[in-house]
């Protein structure tokens, strides 16, 4: 991954300078899209710095405590050269954004099939930029954590005791151990393996068994932090930035980021926190995960002929749609005004908003969900759905019950069709589709975003 705005034309990545008299094969990995070299007096060393370099993570500052304390190893956007290969990279031009909608193709089905070309996807999408991974309700108390993996990218976000909110990458600092799993309370996260000990605040408070050991600092060995951030009652994760060290970040930066002139928007229209939240379902689904997005921004196309329920409640005559930076607006009018006594999920009007390059918020009614998409694979995805609803019915559980199962019924009907599209991109008899113009804006907004993504 390469940061934006970092500059690393004269910046050395490595010191060793008492390994300087033997040389070893040279190994070579981009910086910035720079070479890196480096070589070593020792096999031991050098087995040693490949295992890991192979793992850093972008923007990494390590002491590897070396006998030579100006020993420091120091990271910065390093990715294995190997990721990024001319032919993942030929890939990406055979979707054209200039091309007018109406005479536009649709991305290849390389872009959901190969696995390079997803491996490059999480590198230039997934790790920059900020990417929803959860709910604050999650973390609604000091001492409240959770746990997730986006790509690579183990991760896990606390409430420390002070109240503040942190994350950090799931990895013990000793021997590379998942430290926490699930989701729950703690006053610590201790090693499952050899009992390593952080606070809350990332800091080691006990390493076990190191008597004997030379050069090791505690402070050194600290969880490697990850800049976390909320709006409203999400909880969003920037990869790519600089966290050390930790602190509060700016909830208005993170809106015009993540957001762009749509926040405003989102804000007025009920996307906020005053919501009571019901539930949390998941969806592991064997498609692409543009596979979903793509039929999430259809534009209503497929609600009449496959959700013949849902489109039973709205006027799709009424269907618009709204493009801004990288959100898009897909909004319907209710099909009919119900008494509050009677069963209304959808309500006077239902609001599909879609937030580059994987989150949806859905607001109708009394009701808010959103679907988050994780890529699992380049043909497998999960999807989480949280349920929000208006306070002055959070105890009405037979509004719940039912307005939960009519909300399963179109997910399992979006399912088959992903399930089946993904079957055909992988058919010989399938490269690349065609837009409906007056309805697909918003998929060909999607993968023109994409594409920007891809070529930077």
């Amino acid at each position: 991954m390469t940061p934006k705005g970092s500059q690393a034309s004269n910046q050395k990545c490595m010191v060793f300078p008492s390994l300087t008299n033997h040389k070893l094969p040279m190994r070579t990995y981009d910086i910035l899209d720079l070479p890196l070299t480096y070589d070593a007096n020792e096999m031991a060393m050098s087995m040693q710095l490949t295992s890991l370099i192979s793992n850093l993570r972008p923007r990494q500052l390590l002491n590897l405590n070396f006998p030579n304390k100006d020993a420091t190893l120091t990271c910065c956007a390093i990715r294995k050269s190997d990721h990024v290969v001319p032919e993942t990279q030929s890939l990406v031009h055979q979707f054209n954004p200039t091309t007018p909608i109406e005479e536009a193709v649709t991305p290849p089905t390389s872009w959901y099939t190969d696995s390079s070309f997803f491996h490059f996807e999480l590198d230039r999408v997934f790790y920059r930029g900020w990417q929803v991974v959860g709910t604050t309700e999650q973390i609604k108390d000091s001492r409240d954590f959770f746990t997730g993996r986006l790509g690579d990218v183990e991760y896990v976000v606390c409430r420390d005791d002070g109240g503040m909110v942190r994350a950090f990458h799931n990895v013990c600092r000793h021997h590379a151990s998942i430290l926490a799993s699930g989701s729950g309370k703690k006053s610590c996260f201790v090693c499952p393996y050899h009992g390593w000990t952080y606070g809350l605040n990332g800091i080691l408070l006990k390493a076990t068994r190191i008597s004997g050991m030379r050069n090791f600092h505690i402070n050194d060995f600290g969880l490697l932090p990850i800049e976390v951030a909320t709006w409203g009652p999400f909880v969003l994760l920037n990869l790519e930035k600089e966290s050390l060290p930790q602190k509060e970040v700016d909830s208005h930066n993170v809106s015009k980021e993540w957001l762009g002139s749509c926040s405003e928007f989102l804000s007025t229209s009920g996307v906020d926190s005053s919501l009571s939240y019901v539930c949390r379902r998941e969806y592991v689904i064997e498609c692409n995960w543009k596979v979903f997005c793509d039929n999430y921004l259809d534009g209503g196309y497929h609600v009449p002929y496959a959700h013949k329920g849902l489109a039973s409640g709205l006027k799709m005559d009424s269907y618009s749609i709204t493009m801004f930076e990288r959100v898009s607006i897909q909004s319907c009018e209710g099909s009919s005004e119900k008494s509050k006594e009677s069963y209304d999920r959808v309500g006077r009007k239902a609001i599909y908003a879609f937030i580059y390059p994987n989150f949806m918020i859905n607001r109708y009614g009394p009701w808010m969900d959103t679907n988050l998409v994780v890529p699992l694979g380049p043909n497998k995805c999960q999807v989480i759905f949280d349920y929000y609803l208006e306070h002055s019915l959070k105890d009405d559980t037979g509004f719940i019950e039912k307005s939960l199962q009519d909300s399963e019924e179109v997910q399992i009907e979006d399912i088959v069709l992903c399930e089946g599209v993904q079957k055909g991109l992988q058919s010989p008899a399938y490269s690349v589709g065609r837009y409906a113009p007056t309805v697909e804006q918003a998929m060909h907004h999607f993968h023109c975003l994409l594409y920007e993504n891809l070529v930077q």
